[in-house]
């Protein structure tokens, strides 16, 4: 029996059985893992409570046939309480998670950069200190450049020419000048391409000032570029609330 330790962020949970669980965590050196919890669901378990999505843990787990098992947990971060009590908050904690399960497809290779992602935008959303629109935004145009999916801004994502430019393109790669324009191209405002680049690069100056209707368009932009590439639709990113705070 191999018993290792790891933090990592619940993203999922599954029944087992009767009293059993299956918790899929995105951890900082196995990445993807999927363990299973014995007796979580039984009202005299000791951690099963930290072991519900948004949790910050500790894990100490022993390599099973086909699924490792956890024996150990401790809470670093309780984000749930202060994000189930707010939708917004929620439903955009519940997007960070569900994308952050399918751009860490293979089980075991390990995802740090993606981790830390997860794990800094579910503290942000928690402190209710920023519109989590903007924080979810912010974290699924970084994970896209984690997965190298990165869209063009401020150059043309066929040709490489210089912007700004007054189309943009999901299939082409993202923004596109006047030759490489295909047919269908939407023409976002300059405003909302600044909002983009803003929220790769963490300029919250300049985020926190943009408007309602800039935020929207930048939301549907960076929301079909993610899915354009995912091949499937997110099934939480329609049920986050877009509002500003």
């Amino acid at each position: 029996m191999t018993l290792y330790r790891d933090t990592g962020v619940v993203l999922r949970v599954q029944k087992l059985g009767e009293a059993d669980r299956i918790i899929t965590l995105i951890t900082r050196r196995h990445g993807k893992l999927r363990a299973v919890a014995k007796g979580v669901r039984r009202t005299t378990s000791r951690f099963g409570a930290r072991l519900e999505p948004f949790c910050h843990v500790d894990v100490q787990c022993y390599t099973g046939r086909t699924l490792d098992v956890i024996t150990q947990v401790e809470t670093i971060d309780a984000f749930a309480p202060r994000l189930v009590d707010d939708y917004q908050r929620y439903t955009a904690g519940c997007a960070v998670l569900e994308t952050a399960e399918r751009l860490s497809a293979e089980e075991g290779e390990p995802v740090m950069r993606l981790y830390m992602l997860v794990a800094g935008c579910l503290r942000a959303l928690s402190a209710g200190e920023r519109d989590p629109s903007l924080l979810l935004d912010a974290f699924l145009m970084r994970a896209m450049a984690f997965a190298g999916w990165a869209p063009a801004v401020f150059e043309c994502a066929k040709c490489g020419a210089p912007g700004p430019h007054q189309a943009f393109s999901v299939p082409a790669g993202g923004a596109v000048c006047p030759t490489c324009r295909p047919p269908g191209s939407a023409s976002p405002a300059r405003d909302t391409l600044v909002l983009m680049d803003a929220l790769m690069h963490g300029v919250w100056d300049t985020a926190d000032l943009s408007t309602p209707a800039t935020r929207r368009e930048a939301s549907g932009l960076v929301a079909a570029h993610l899915q354009w590439h995912l091949e499937r639709q997110l099934r939480s990113l329609p049920l986050v609330e877009r509002r500003s705070q």
